[in-house]
């Protein structure tokens, strides 16, 4: 884009900001690009990327460093995601490993717990799944049925879930479980489960519709017995402790979206000033310069509304139904904007060499992870009244 293009003003803009993001920008140049599209064959990334991660200190980055993370704001992990998204790089989940899963453990975790995991995590030698949703329970977390009963001194887990990212890879398991079915939502618990436990099996590597080399699997837990130290927090306290977290991970959500959609304008722009047709430009095309136009001003509200949404989370002000209008309205802009964007790429843009496709497809999701489009809209209705 032009550099004298008008730009919202960003909490993410220092000195101290731009020299990290060159950093990250180079470790998905040199990391990441060269072999996505062999991971999306695997359906997988390697854990040696994960390492790599850890020893360039990319990993935890909102952790102290008593807990082996650089001890920086969230700002740094916006940055992380944006760089991710922008380049398409959807397979190495790290977000939900260091922006979700790793704040439960320092919020609810024992000094015991914090020490165990987090240091681990940092270094990319321990990798995180977090496990709620279940066949018949999603974004209704109140709902699941995975059990866990107190058992020789711990807790004995039986249950299912799906649709869990980095399921295949994952050494350690953030679970919510039903540990006093009778109290509903106040009866559900979250319980750290290391993967190498008795009774724990990974079930399919499921085949998605996009986002092809970031594993999704199902997970099975027959049996599996865990000690007391196993419970994260308090019995009964994960449902709050899932309330008090997800504005962070819709958040997230929202910012993966909007990188996504300045990439996708930008590639378009520069397709649209390149492909001829009838002796011409596609830019010089008024309906082409129009839908462009379109797009660009839709993207630049949505960085608008997130540059406001990042200050607020920065100052702890972000509210739960601030945080679902930014997930579900972010989301389904991106899918719009990259419809927009596929389209004027002609039939280039329905094949998966170009990014524009690539993005389009891992777009859809957006709008289901994290909370439903459906569910984000009833969380914020019940806030007007």
């Amino acid at each position: 884009m032009p550099a004298d293009l008008y730009r919202p003003t960003s909490p993410l803009d220092s000195p101290e900001h731009e020299a990290f993001r060159a950093t990250v920008r180079r470790f998905v140049q040199d990391e990441i690009q060269p072999h996505h599209a062999q991971w999306e064959r695997d359906g997988q990334v390697p854990q040696a990327l994960w390492r790599r991660a850890g020893e360039l200190g990319l990993l935890c980055l909102t952790m102290p460093p008593e807990y082996g993370g650089a001890g920086v704001d969230f700002s740094y992990s916006a940055i992380a995601v944006e760089e991710m998204a922008r380049a398409g790089a959807t397979g190495p989940l790290f977000y939900l490993h260091s922006d979700i899963v790793a704040p439960y453990l320092l919020h609810y975790g024992t000094e015991s717990q914090k020490q165990q995991w987090l240091p681990r995590m940092a270094r990319g030698e321990v990798i995180a799944a977090i496990g709620m949703t279940e066949p018949g329970a999603g974004s209704d977390l109140a709902a699941i049925r995975t059990r866990a009963e107190p058992r020789d001194g711990g807790w004995c887990i039986n249950g299912q879930k799906i649709f869990i990212s980095n399921g295949q890879i994952a050494d350690l398991v953030l679970l919510a479980a039903k540990t006093d079915p009778a109290r509903g939502a106040k009866g559900v618990s979250l319980l750290l489960v290391d993967t190498q436990t008795p009774g724990f099996s990974r079930g399919r590597k499921l085949d998605k519709l996009g986002m092809h080399a970031q594993d999704t699997s199902e997970l099975f837990f027959a049996d599996v017995q865990v000690g007391a130290d196993a419970l994260l927090g308090e019995a009964g306290s994960g449902f709050k402790a899932m309330m008090n977290e997800l504005p962070q991970e819709r958040l997230l959500v929202a910012i993966t979206a909007v990188a996504a959609m300045e990439a996708g304008v930008e590639w378009t722009r520069d397709h649209v000033s390149q492909r001829q047709a009838f002796g011409a430009p596609l830019a010089d095309k008024q309906t082409v310069r129009h839908r462009l136009a379109d797009c660009h001003a839709n993207t630049l509200v949505a960085r608008s509304f997130l540059n406001d949404c990042l200050r607020r989370h920065l100052a702890g002000e972000l509210d739960t139904a601030t945080a679902s209008v930014a997930k579900y309205w972010c989301s389904e802009m991106q899918f719009k904007v990259l419809d927009d964007c596929l389209q004027l790429f002609g039939g280039y843009g329905y094949m998966r060499e170009y990014p524009i496709a690539r993005a389009w497809v891992d777009a859809r999701v957006q709008r289901i992870y994290g909370g439903t489009t459906e569910i984000m809209k009833e969380i914020v209705a019940r806030s007007l009244f």
